[in-house]
C-alpha cells in the first residue's frame, strides 16, 4: 500500500485522486482473498447431491462439508487475529491465504468422505486468517470519514462471493465435475498472493502472550456441541453419547468463560461484551447465521432432489437471493452514518425472517419456480441490510488496539452460528423428513425452514436494542 493511503484528511484536494487509487487498489487487495474464503461457504451446496451419489456419503456426511470448514474457521478466527498482532497482520495475512489454496487443491482430490471432511478443515484455518485480518487491514488503511463506505464495499465483495458460490458450483459440476469447484481456488489464490505481498505493509498490534487453553476449551466445547447436534437425530436424543457429548460441550463451554474471566491474556476479552451494541450486534449475527445459513444448506437441495433441476440450474434459481447483498451491501454503507445501524440491522432481519416464514409456507411438491421470486429477492435485500452495518459496529465500538479481536469475535459467532444452523435444521429435517423421495424432503424442509424463521425473528426484535443514529 502507498504512503497516500494513511495520509490525514488535511491532505490537498489536489491529492486526493492518488488517495482514491490507493484505496481501490487495497481494496482489491483485501477483497480478492475475502471473496475466495466467502465463496466457498455456499459453494458445495448446489454439488451436495453429485458429491453424496459419487462419494456414497450420508445426511451426517454432507453436513460436515460444510461444518468441518465453518467450525476450523470459527475456532482459530481469534487466535489468528492475536498471531497477526504479534507476528505480523500481512504475514499471517497471506500465510492464510497459502494455507486455504493448498487445502483446495487436497479438496478436490478427496476420494473418500473423510478425505473431504479433512481437506475443508484446513481450508477453514486458512480462511481464519484471511476474514478478520482482511478487515482490520482495511480499516486501518482508510480514513475515518472513507471508513463506512469502504466496508460497505468490503460486505458487497462478501456478498459477491456469497452471491455467485451456489451459480460457481451448479455451473462447474454441470460443465466438468464437482472437483474443479476447489481446483478455482488455485488460480485464483495464486493470484492474491504475490498482489498482497506487494500492496500491503506490515502492521502489528499489542504483543500479547497466546491464550492457548482459551483455543482448546472453545474449540472443544464448540466441536462436542456440534457433534452431539449432528448425530443427535440418527442416534437418538438420549443416547448415551449424544448426551456426553451435549453435556461435556457445555461444561467446556462454561470452564472456557470462566478461564476467559481470569486469564492474563485472554483470547476472548469479555469486557468486549460490556459494550451494549457490540453484545447485540454479535446476538443478532447468531441467530442471523443459524436461521439462514440452516435454511440455506436445505433449500439449495430442494430444487435439485425434489424438482429435478441440475446443479446449475439450481444455482441460478438462487440468485434473486443471493445477488441482492452484493447490491445492498455497499448502499447500506453509504446511508448506514445518516439512517443509523439499528434501523437497517432491525429491518434486515425482519426482511429475513418474514422471506423465511413466507418459503415454508408456499413451499410443496410441485410449487413453481415463480412462487420463490419474491421471498428470495426479500431475503437477499434483508442479507445485504444486515452485512455492512453490522461490520460497522463492530469497527466503530472499539480502538484501533482493540479492533483486531473484535473483529474476530464478530466472525467466530457468525461461523460458529454457520456450523450450529445447519446442525440444528438438519436434525429437525431428519426428525420428520428424510432423502427418501421428494415428498419425504418436502415434509423435513418445512418444519426446518420454520425454526430457522422463527430463530431470526429472535434476532430481529433484539437488533431495537442496538443505539440508533448518531447526531
Amino acid at each position: 500500500m502507498t504512503a497516500t493511503a494513511l495520509e490525514p484528511a488535511g491532505r490537498p484536494a489536489a491529492d486526493e485522486p492518488a488517495v482514491r487509487r490507493s484505496l481501490g487498489t487495497v481494496l482489491a487487495v483485501v477483497g480478492i482473498p475475502v471473496f475466495m474464503v466467502t465463496l466457498d461457504n455456499l459453494v458445495v451446496t448446489n454439488a451436495l447431491p453429485v458429491i453424496k451419489a459419487e462419494l456414497g456419503a450420508s445426511l451426517t456426511d454432507l453436513q460436515w462439508f460444510i461444518n468441518a470448514y465453518t467450525l476450523s474457521f470459527a475456532a482459530l478466527l481469534l487466535t489468528a487475529s492475536a498471531i497477526g498482532d504479534r507476528l505480523g497482520r500481512r504475514r499471517i495475512f497471506l500465510a492464510g491465504i497459502t494455507l486455504f489454496t493448498l487445502a483446495s487443491a487436497a479438496c478436490a482430490l478427496a476420494t473418500e468422505p473423510w478425505m473431504l471432511i479433512g481437506a475443508r478443515a484446513i481450508q477453514g484455518v486458512g480462511a481464519a486468517a484471511v476474514m478478520p485480518l482482511s478487515l482490520t487491514l482495511l480499516a486501518a488503511a482508510v480514513p475515518a470519514r472513507q471508513r463506512s463506505a469502504a466496508i460497505g464495499i468490503w460486505g458487497g465483495i462478501s456478498g459477491l462471493g456469497v452471491a455467485v458460490g451456489p451459480v460457481v458450483g451448479g455451473a462447474v459440476v454441470d460443465g466438468i465435475n464437482w472437483q474443479w469447484i476447489f481446483w478455482l481456488n488455485v488460480p485464483i489464490g495464486l493470484i492474491a498472493i504475490p498482489l498482497a505481498a506487494r500492496v500491503l505493509t506490515e502492521s502489528r498490534g499489542g504483543s500479547h502472550k497466546l491464550d492457548l487453553l482459551g483455543l482448546v476449551l472453545s474449540a472443544s466445547s464448540v466441536l462436542a456441541i456440534v457433534w452431539g447436534v449432528v448425530h443427535g437425530a440418527d442416534d437418538g436424543w438420549a443416547s448415551g453419547r449424544i448426551l456426553t457429548a451435549l453435556i461435556g460441550g457445555g461444561a467446556l463451554l462454561i470452564a472456557f468463560l470462566a478461564w476467559e474471566h481470569r486469564a492474563p491474556a485472554p483470547m476472548l476479552p469479555l469486557r468486549l461484551f460490556r459494550t451494549k451494541a457490540f453484545s447485540v450486534v454479535n446476538f443478532t449475527a447468531f441467530t442471523f447465521s443459524v436461521g439462514v445459513f440452516g435454511s440455506v444448506f436445505l433449500l439449495a437441495q430442494f430444487f435439485q432432489i425434489v424438482q429435478g433441476y441440475t446443479p446449475l440450474q439450481s444455482g441460478v434459481r438462487t440468485l434473486p437471493w443471493t445477488m441482492a447483498p452484493m447490491v445492498i451491501a455497499p448502499l447500506a454503507g453509504l446511508v448506514l452514518d445518516r439512517v443509523g445501524a439499528r434501523t437497517l440491522i432491525a429491518t434486515g432481519q425482519a426482511f429475513l425472517a418474514t422471506a423465511l416464514a413466507w418459503i415454508a409456507l408456499i413451499t410443496t411438491v410441485d410449487v413453481g419456480y415463480t412462487s420463490y421470486v419474491a421471498p428470495f429477492v426479500l431475503a437477499g435485500v434483508g442479507m445485504g441490510l444486515t452485512l455492512a452495518p453490522s461490520a460497522s459496529i463492530v469497527m466503530a465500538s472499539f480502538s484501533d488496539a482493540d479492533r483486531g479481536v473484535a473483529s474476530g469475535t464478530n466472525s467466530t459467532i457468525r461461523e460458529v452460528g454457520v456450523a450450529m444452523g445447519v446442525a440444528v435444521l438438519a436434525s429437525v429435517f431428519a426428525s420428520t423428513g428424510s432423502y427418501a423421495s421428494p415428498t419425504e424432503y418436502v415434509d423435513g424442509l418445512v418444519p426446518a425452514v420454520w425454526v430457522g424463521a422463527a430463530i431470526v425473528a429472535v434476532g430481529a426484535v433484539l437488533a431495537l436494542l442496538l443505539p440508533g443514529r448518531r447526531r
